[in-house]
């Protein structure tokens, strides 16, 4: 088969030369998929990023193949792709029965994070067909033991194949038996707080030091300077910041929006759990693309500043530029960051003046105000 992987572009997620739209581990999963000669319908992919293993299936004759991103990115990225290649006969779904229903197999890249990779597995086993295959790829130098010993939880059969091309598949079957309930979300409490996660959602439902150093500011500083302020947490997480600016601010009207579909449904159930679910408003959507110019009063924004495995601050970057756009002129941006970044300067050129209200041995909080 002579898929034209070159034409994949990671658009809108960020490009660089560091940065591609497929590796070799999607190359392995599609020849595995491929040589197996599993009707299209009865095949899932999981962590599928920018539609490498999802459109190389298609072009080879696999119709009706379900797919699972994580990444509102991602899914652009495939659709665009898709389009780009005149390609077509796959759906997209979210981490659910529609995706695994008789599914025989299931082709995964091996998330960063063992909590997502439990989901995964619990779904599989808990919603696939009784002889699905999963095969789990992923670079070497990722892998762990423990990835196999969390597929071992959900499968009696776990068997590493060898590495090829710095990469290394591992084949799970014999689905086991699965507890009544799923194991996520997970809840956790903090200080009058209830923050819940799936798998996929960073820090898990703890609440992690830059997000609770920019609370503890927020509680001094973040007041809103208007009687019913517009709020956005960009980049919302488990919705930490969204559940506490409206338990905090009854008047507010908050917006919280991740690219991560874990992050919006643990953030849904936060808000749930914090009894706030119908003054936040939950969106899965990339960098508030669908959110409008100047529509804003407040951001509250922890921003990233690993891409996947790689280090890179291109994502925060585009969530001060999409900052900068949501806001109205005045607007506050009240941002965390690793002090070791230096974000201040980026924030004043892109956003507008910023000072600096908290600054921790680690953590650094400022406020922008929009220009």
């Amino acid at each position: 088969m002579d898929f034209p992987y070159s034409r994949l572009r990671r658009w809108p997620d960020v490009e660089a030369d560091n940065l591609q739209a497929h590796d070799a581990t999607d190359l392995l999963l599609v020849e595995r998929a491929l040589s197996l000669g599993i009707d299209g319908r009865e095949v899932a992919v999981i962590g599928d990023e920018y539609g490498a293993i999802t459109l190389a299936l298609i072009s080879a004759g696999l119709d009706g193949v379900r797919v699972h991103q994580d990444l509102a990115t991602g899914r652009r990225a495939l659709a665009r792709n898709a389009e780009e290649l005149e390609l077509a006969g796959f759906s997209s779904h979210e981490l659910d029965a529609t995706l695994l229903d008789g599914a025989r197999l299931v082709l995964l890249q091996l998330p960063k994070a063992l909590a997502e990779l439990e989901e995964i597995t619990d779904a599989v086993a808990r919603w696939a067909a009784p002889d699905v295959v999963l095969v789990a790829g992923g670079r070497v130098k990722h892998m762990t033991i423990a990835q196999n010993e969390v597929l071992g939880r959900g499968f009696a059969q776990v068997q590493a194949q060898r590495a090829e091309r710095k990469s290394r598949l591992v084949v799970a079957s014999e689905p086991r038996t699965v507890p009544p309930e799923p194991p996520f979300p997970v809840v956790a409490q903090h200080d009058g707080l209830t923050l819940a996660a799936h798998g996929g959602a960073f820090a898990g439902a703890k609440l992690d030091i830059g997000t609770r150093v920019l609370l503890e500011v927020l509680g001094v500083d973040g007041g809103p300077s208007t009687p019913t302020p517009t709020v956005v947490d960009l980049g919302c997480g488990t919705g930490a910041l969204a559940a506490s600016y409206a338990l905090a601010h009854p008047d507010a009207r908050v917006t919280a929006t991740d690219r991560s579909a874990a992050a919006v449904a643990s953030a849904r159930a936060t808000m749930a759990a914090n009894g706030v679910a119908d003054r936040v408003t939950v969106m899965h959507d990339d960098a508030g693309f669908e959110l409008a110019d100047a529509s804003a009063d407040v951001v509250l924004l922890n921003p990233p500043f690993h891409l996947g495995s790689s280090v890179h601050t291109g994502a925060a970057t585009r969530l001060f530029e999409a900052a900068a756009r949501i806001l109205r002129p005045g607007g506050e941006l009240f941002t965390v960051f690793n002090s070791s970044l230096g974000y201040r300067a980026e924030l004043t050129r892109l956003v507008g003046a910023t000072e600096q209200l908290e600054r921790t041995p680690k953590f650094t909080v400022t406020r922008s105000i929009r220009r």
